[in-house]
């Protein structure tokens, strides 16, 4: 696999840092998960199968655990070995934290100067929001994109999915790789500040039109993308389910259009968003509230349109699609798995789907430190590891 005699410590914790090490581990990575002493949260978190968290195993599979006390001189003299072994750690506390442990970037580059250390948090380790506590939702928020989360009534709406975190868990993986593409010609680690707030503005340049232009806040429901074009948006069928047109090139517009019978309306089409649509979005309110869902669908098979039927997580996970595409898999206990979505023709990750107990591998990666049974003996009785 890709990352095959990789090593990376991993100190991150909820979604992240663990999100970006568990695509590191799929292709072949040895991801060492150090955990406190009460766990990673993510174990107790949402509904369980089995042993595990559904979240916890879909972000941990494949990892080892050493459960380590960071503040014991003797669990941060452990991690300087490891970490002299080790290509990247990655950690995900409050900008400061790190330090305050003696574990900051100068600190371990002392004592591994090939390490690629990687911090993610929500607002960077400069700035006047650097010490701002936050997760997804409030980043979101400060970055002005959740703003344009907004029902039919115009009231902003919590996010379908944790962007933030998601954004900042790619660039994580890119910086990463990236420095180990370097690290192997010079021997030399390098740091990354990954911030969740920039990761975010980072993935609006189809969104920064007015702001850049026009220096002026959107005027959301009247866009593009949140539902100033007809055939970008969403219409409740006659069965109370809804339909998705998702693509509003003119060509899709007058495919629907000429089969229904109304080619006067794709002049307007051709507008911009906004009030100029209003009399297409008003037909196509009508034509799928007079059809049921199943029926809308069967009138769009035969015409080359961007629609889809609005369905529920569940329907996707059920989908055929999803498990021909292995992004739905399953252990040999039969609990699912989330697949991996970066897929090698040459060399496929191989998902490991162990996942460790809390502390399991500690005293395996002692002894491969050097540790004897005695001095892991006491390390255990002492809660250090």
């Amino acid at each position: 696999m890709k990352l095959d005699g990789i090593t990376v410590i991993d100190l991150s914790m909820f979604l992240p840092g663990p999100h970006f090490t568990l695509m590191m581990a799929d292709h072949g990575a040895n991801v060492i998960r150090i955990e406190p002493p009460a766990g990673e949260p993510s174990r107790e978190y949402g509904l369980r199968m089995g042993e595990h968290s559904v979240w916890f195993r879909n972000t941990h599979r494949g990892k080892r655990s050493l459960r380590l006390n960071l503040k014991d001189p003797r669990g941060k003299a452990l991690l300087f070995k490891l970490l002299a072994r080790a290509d990247v750690l990655v950690e995900g506390f409050r900008p400061g934290v790190m330090q305050r442990l003696g574990l900051d970037y100068e600190t371990v580059r002392a004592h591994a100067p090939q390490i690629v250390y990687c911090s993610i948090s929500a607002f960077g380790q400069s700035g006047r929001y650097r010490d701002k506590p936050a997760h997804d939702m409030a980043v979101q928020a400060m970055a002005g994109v959740l703003g344009f989360n907004r029902g039919r009534d115009g009231a902003p709406t919590n996010p379908g999915l944790p962007a933030a975190d998601i954004t900042s868990s790619l660039f994580a993986l890119s910086g990463v790789l990236m420095a180990l593409l370097k690290q192997r010609s010079t021997g030399q680690g390098d740091y990354l500040d990954i911030a969740m707030h920039d990761s975010l503005l980072a993935w609006t340049p189809n969104y920064t039109g007015p702001v850049f232009a026009e220096h002026r806040a959107h005027d959301v429901k009247q866009e593009r993308n949140w539902g100033g074009a007809a055939f970008y948006n969403l219409y409740r069928t006659r069965d109370d389910l809804w339909m998705v047109l998702g693509g509003m090139e003119l060509h899709f517009c007058a495919n629907f259009l000429r089969k229904a019978g109304r080619p006067d309306l794709i002049p307007l089409c051709e507008l911009p968003p906004g009030p100029g649509q209003q009399p297409v979005k008003d037909f196509l309110t009508e034509f799928f509230g007079a059809r049921t869902q199943a029926e809308a669908l069967a009138w769009l098979a035969d015409i080359d349109v961007c629609y889809a039927p609005l369905r529920s997580l569940l329907d996707s996970y059920e989908d055929p699609n999803t498990a021909e595409r292995g992004m739905l898999l399953h252990d040999a206990d039969g609990y699912p798995h989330i697949g991996t979505a970066i897929k090698f023709s040459r060399e496929p990750a191989q998902l490991r789907f162990s996942v460790p107990a809390l502390g399991e591998h500690s005293r395996t990666i002692g002894r491969e430190l050097g540790y004897t049974e005695d001095e892991l003996d006491a390390l255990a009785r002492d809660g250090v590891i």
